[in-house]
């Protein structure tokens, strides 16, 4: 929904609105760029906090727009676009040297699966497994690489490519982006941390499985004593 919203909406718009009404190339890319901007608004209000993220973009937009209108450059608001991306690469990869890369929040409902016994896995091999958090930061790496690198094809394109044809062709880029990310990231590390997930859950219901046989097992003769002391007593 997401990439609809922010890229598909965007790009018919822009098609629809210069070929269908003879809007100018500025015009076009300024009314398309309403949608995606009224939703980053809405998200700031619905969610009653600041989205640091969210209110960049929303910034970048802002930005983007006032400037083509005074140098009348849809150049500029095509490169503006890239700005998004290179922000957002950019902080993710120097998130990736924190406790708390930024692509966690996402990477990790997917591999647990949410469940229980998945979060809890998920906290004993933070603190446990050297392997786990070096996946988990290269994840976070991948993606940060790969939004960066669309952001310098996009501004390469945004001054060499006729503009009706970066159009579509940015939309494209991104969405090439985000599905080389999904895999790479997903065969390198979400795949592998999924896997010692599953293998520390299923170890740790075993453990808690011994246990609780343990406990039975201790806990049998202190129940023959008291009905060994009655039979005495009655005798």
């Amino acid at each position: 929904m997401p990439l609809i919203v922010d890229a598909g909406i965007p790009m018919a718009s822009y098609y629809l609105l210069s070929d269908g009404f003879g809007l100018s190339t500025v015009a076009a890319l300024a009314w398309s760029s309403v949608v995606p901007a009224l939703r980053t608004v809405w998200g700031l209000i619905a969610s009653r906090t600041v989205n640091g993220l969210a209110l960049l973009i929303l910034i970048v937009n802002a930005v983007g727009l006032a400037l083509s209108a005074v140098a009348g450059d849809p150049r500029l608001m095509l490169a503006k676009d890239s700005a998004i991306s290179s922000v957002i690469g950019i902080a993710i990869l120097l998130s990736v040297r924190t406790k708390r890369p930024l692509m966690t929040a996402g990477l990790k409902p997917w591999v647990t699966k949410g469940t229980a016994a998945g979060n809890a896995a998920w906290d004993r091999l933070m603190t446990s497994s050297d392997r786990f958090r070096r996946a988990e930061r290269r994840f976070s790496a991948i993606w940060g690489s790969t939004l960066l690198t669309e952001c310098v094809l996009k501004i390469v394109g945004a001054y060499t490519v006729p503009v009706h044809t970066m159009v579509w062709l940015g939309t494209l880029l991104t969405v090439v982006a985000i599905v080389v990310a999904m895999i790479t990231a997903g065969g390198i590390a979400a795949e592998p941390m999924e896997k010692m997930i599953k293998a520390e859950a299923e170890a740790e219901a075993e453990r808690t499985a011994d246990a609780g046989i343990a406990d039975t097992n201790h806990a049998a003769p202190a129940a023959v004593a008291p009905a060994a002391e009655t039979v005495g007593t009655a005798r």
